[in-house]
């Protein structure tokens, strides 16, 4: 399984959302510079993350994004399909064709490994990475950052 940069980047960005989430709405252009990502990917991946139910947008002054649910209600599971993440380890999608149009030797044993997976990420919620003391300290830092950085642009 190779999970790509859209999946690591909404998973990034949905936590970022989780830890300020208290604060009122949380501008992506926040999220952006304490997360470096593109301001335009992130306006992509809220985008479907929105038509998922899993944030809800507020306009004007002020505005910004929020969970739609709580922390503890999002899985990382959620999250990667919604922004259209597959978590598949075999190389047909479990379709059984992925040796000349059969069945190889090994699909039972991927699509076993897939349903680890899944299990996994399914199991775990923002609510459990915002209360670890790692992801804590980096937020910490992050938003120390940014703080410098909008004081430098005054």
């Amino acid at each position: 399984m190779k999970m790509t940069t859209k999946g690591r980047y909404a998973v990034t960005a949905m936590l970022d959302l989780a830890l300020h989430d208290g604060d009122g709405p949380v501008n992506l252009s926040e999220i952006s510079h304490r997360q470096d990502i593109s301001l335009t990917y992130l306006e992509q991946l809220f985008g479907k993350l929105r038509r998922h139910g899993l944030i809800e947008s507020a306009r004007g002054p002020g505005g910004g994004y929020r969970l739609a649910m709580t922390p503890d209600e999002i899985s990382i599971a959620k999250v990667l399909y919604s922004v259209d993440e597959p978590v598949d380890i075999t190389r047909c999608g479990g379709k059984q064709n992925c040796q000349n149009d059969e069945r190889c030797l090994t699909h039972d044993l991927w699509m076993e490994l897939n349903r680890h997976v899944s299990d996994f990420l399914n199991g775990v919620m923002l609510g459990d990475l915002i209360q670890r003391n790692n992801v804590k300290q980096v937020a910490a830092r992050q938003d120390l950052n940014l703080m410098q950085l909008l004081q430098q642009k005054q």
